[in-house]
């Protein structure tokens, strides 16, 4: 149906048309947000981490919060999956969510707020107290038709978000998210930044800015930095976001990583070991030009590729490998189609003190291919092809 309003309705209707669900919603549900502090969290790569981190520290300082991700739900103590492939629901789903963090008694509610929700107008008549944004890098450019009309897109949150600003003055495109006048603009940078963030478990730079942003966070409502600090400093990880799963006797990490700046930074972080990357691109004609930079920032860093499905849709499975391959000159990687058998064959490949990195999916609770969805966990998959492995080797040895 929505495809097919798409097609033929002009944009201003088209407009109306996705306007009026979160109305509707609103004036069902009573415009619940009028009674919650609501958070959201804008970018292109970090925006499911700096919600959780934004959650935990608003929860140490003693708030009951809700909050809504990529990757789950939560009211309270009380959290489920999100399974539904998209991280701002549609249709009343939002504003129930809303309503029931209001019932619940929940004094925050922190949201990811994606590009597509923004275009498609959930965004809307959502009282928003703070808008944060993390960064930028394209993304979305077919769907949106530029980089600048993405970076609008993600600038209608903090046109709409009139009391607190929270922007990382360390991204290129700070300036342009700047200029929305708010009562209060807070920025955070590593290169000006005082703040010292004490034993954070989380790898990486990127995770820094993500810490430093929820950080900034519970400092505009009032939590002292003890407080943010001890908060940050219990946060073992992020599901799917860089999780270790195997550790001994070769490392294998997840991550959701599926922009090639995102996908970078990953790698960077463990390039000092002999790296063997699983990784595919997303179908459904969805930002085709960065295929190719994916293969070459895999050729960059890793000594041994896997080619595979992501999420392919509709779309040949095969020619998006294909054109993954284009960014690809050596001859260190190969094309395996099945997820799973992809998956098998990195870990066969490891030798003892290798590191295993499978980007893309993180803990997406789907696999889809053609029109069907297939109940998955890049995770599990690592674990059960593992306990294989493992078997295999142990019959090998003369087991019994």
């Amino acid at each position: 149906m929505k495809n097919l309003l798409k097609k033929i309705l002009p944009s201003f209707l088209l407009d109306f048309y996705y306007f009026l669900w979160p109305l509707l919603g609103a004036l069902f549900y009573g415009f619940p947000s009028k009674n919650l502090k609501v958070i959201g969290v804008t970018g292109t790569n970090g925006k499911t981490t700096v919600v959780e981190l934004c959650s935990k520290i608003l929860e140490e300082a003693g708030y009951k919060v809700a909050s809504l991700s990529s990757i789950k739900f939560k009211i309270g103590k009380k959290e489920w999956k999100n399974t539904l492939k998209m991280t701002m629901p549609g249709r009343f789903k939002l504003q129930q969510f809303l309503n029931q963090a209001k019932k619940a008694g929940c004094q925050y509610v922190v949201l990811e707020v994606t590009s597509e929700g923004i275009k498609q107008q959930r965004h809307r008549l959502i009282n928003f107290e703070v808008a944060v944004f993390t960064n930028l890098s394209p993304e979305h450019l077919e769907a949106h038709g530029s980089f600048e009309k993405y970076r609008q897109t993600k600038g209608k949150l903090f046109a709409k978000t009139k009391k607190i600003h929270i922007i990382n003055a360390d991204d290129p495109n700070a300036n342009y998210f700047l200029k929305f006048p708010a009562n209060k603009k807070i920025t955070y940078s590593l290169k000006k930044e005082s703040i010292m963030l004490q034993s954070m478990k989380l790898l990486g730079q990127f995770n820094i800015y993500n810490a430093l942003a929820a950080i900034k966070v519970g400092l505009s409502q009032g939590i002292d930095l003890e407080t943010c600090q001890r908060a940050i400093k219990k946060v073992e990880g992020i599901p799917g976001r860089l999780e270790k799963v195997i550790s001994e006797p070769f490392q294998v990490w997840v991550d959701y990583a599926h922009t090639p700046d995102a996908l970078e930074k990953v790698y960077q972080i463990f390039q000092q070991k002999r790296l063997i990357c699983v990784l595919g691109a997303c179908g459904g004609g969805r930002d085709k030009w960065k295929r190719p930079k994916l293969g070459e920032i895999a050729q960059k860093y890793c000594q041994k590729i896997i080619l595979t499905n992501e999420d392919p849709y509709q779309e040949d499975p095969l020619k998006i490998l294909e054109e993954i391959e284009k960014g690809i000159s050596s001859s260190n990687y190969q094309k395996i189609l099945d997820r799973r058998l992809a998956i098998s064959q990195a870990l066969n490949l490891a030798n003892p003190g290798d590191l295993v990195i499978i980007t893309g999916k993180g803990c997406e609770p789907w696999l889809c291919i053609g029109t069907k969805k297939i109940p998955w966990d890049d995770r599990e998959v690592v674990k059960e092809e593992f306990e294989k492995l493992k078997e295999a080797k142990y019959e090998s040895l003369g087991g019994s």
